[in-house]
């Protein structure tokens, strides 16, 4: 569960990171509509990762599919992570 949590949080932050304005200020989204967009696309995708951080997995199998998942998934996911900060 660890794993999961930990995958979707990085999501999370990628997401938030590639999602906001090209300007330095909130108030630039009404100059351009296409960071408009993309900050409201990306806020609706980060608050529907959010919202599946407490949407836990119902059985075992799909545990043991995150834990086997994690070992490769999470490495990658930092790495990304890193690169686009």
């Amino acid at each position: 569960m660890a794993v999961r949590t930990v995958f979707i949080a990085i999501l999370i932050a990628i997401t938030a990171r590639v999602s906001s304005p090209e300007l330095e200020h909130i108030w630039s989204l009404w100059e351009t509509p296409s960071d408009l967009v993309r900050v409201a696309l990306g806020a609706v995708v980060c608050g529907w990762l959010f919202v599946h951080l407490f949407i836990l997995p119902n059985d075992a199998d799909s545990y043991r599919t995150w834990l086997y998942l994690g070992l490769v998934i999470l490495p990658l996911s930092v790495l990304c992570a890193v690169v686009i900060w």
